[in-house]
């Protein structure tokens, strides 16, 4: 599981901004960008963590290479299998969408 942190957060918010974190002490370097507030750096840990976690569905469908994908559909073509059809339903099976 990926966790999202403050850091994450201040990259987030301010990809601009120059700024060091150690432990949890942060040393802001860009006076002409507004630096977040603790609880606007919560907010956006819990926001990235909520996309991350939301798109978990789609990182566990791991499809065959494209190249893999091509390769099945020619070789489905030249002798008539369905291979290519098959290894994409497994994949849909294996991974069924949240309700």
């Amino acid at each position: 599981m990926n966790t999202k942190t403050k850091s994450d957060a201040l990259h987030s918010l301010t990809p601009e901004a120059e700024w060091l974190l150690n432990g949890d002490d942060l040393t802001w370097y860009s006076p002409d960008i507004a630096q977040p507030t603790e609880q606007e750096i919560t907010d956006e840990i819990a926001r990235l963590q909520a996309d991350y976690d939301a798109k978990q569905y789609q990182r566990d469908r791991v499809y065959p290479s494209i190249g893999e994908q091509l390769d099945m559909q020619y070789w489905d073509a030249v002798n008539g299998t369905t291979t290519w059809k098959d290894a994409i339903a497994q994949v849909k099976a294996d991974n069924p969408k949240p309700e």
